[in-house]
């Protein structure tokens, strides 16, 4: 899991802003340079020109915007991660698009807003993404996660392999990521510590090949209903 960071006035939150409209980089920029732990250090209006400029600058979070001219912040954000593991992806849009919350979500960004955002969120969200957390649009991720769990479009199918690998209670761990639950609540649910549920998550992550819990609970869509687990077994989820 990621490591929670913390930033100061002399060491600031360097960000990097990605939109082909420049009044919008303008404004990002004067928005958040009045910030005294945040420095904007470059931007780019291009896909092209993002990934030439973005990893020499060395930015701690990245404010993509998911439709280029050229491209989409998406698959950006995916190339930057690959070469900057540790950098956060901030994706803006102006769309409430569930396929492209999806996809930036399994790219590893780790916030997905609208650009309605108000100017202190925004802030907010660059400040909680830059700490290591997740900063997700809550409606749009709800509708999201109930549209995974109930598309009767989609087969029964074998679990994936990933999850196959997973522990009974990995498993339950996992069931309630994908309710969103905290590690507090979890540990309240199952009856262990925090610190246990968060060991659990972190060898959980590493089972299944991801590096945030948002990309753990769209997989979590894939575990079997609750009413379909074996008998004998408790179901964690049972309030």
């Amino acid at each position: 899991m990621t490591e929670t960071r913390t930033f100061t006035e002399q060491n600031p939150i360097r960000v990097f802003l990605l939109d082909d409209h420049e009044v919008v980089r303008r404004g990002l920029a004067d928005l958040l340079d009045a910030e005294p732990d945040i420095s904007v250090v470059g931007d780019a209006d291009t896909a092209e020109h993002a990934l030439a400029r973005g990893p020499a600058l060395r930015p701690d979070v990245a404010v993509l915007d998911v439709r280029l001219p050229d491209g989409d912040g998406i698959s950006v954000c995916r190339e930057l991660r690959s070469r900057m593991p540790e950098l956060a992806c901030l994706m803006l849009t102006s769309f409430d698009d569930e396929d492209a919350l999806l996809d930036a979500i399994m790219a590893g960004a780790s916030g997905y807003v609208l650009k309605q955002i108000k100017g202190s969120d925004l802030v907010s969200a660059v400040r909680t993404v830059a700490s290591g957390q997740s900063m997700l649009d809550p409606a749009t991720t709800s509708r999201l996660m109930r549209s995974l769990r109930t598309d009767p479009a989609q087969p029964s199918s074998p679990l994936p392999p990933e999850l196959a690998s997973l522990s009974p209670r990995e498993r339950d761990i996992l069931a309630l990521i994908g309710d969103g639950l905290t590690n507090r609540e979890i540990g309240k649910r199952l009856y262990l510590s925090e610190k246990t549920v968060k060991n659990h998550i972190s060898r959980m992550l590493a089972k299944l090949g991801v590096q945030r819990r948002v990309q753990a609970a769209v997989l979590a869509s894939h575990l079997e209903p609750r009413s379909s687990r074996a008998p004998g077994h408790a179901d964690p989820l049972t309030r």
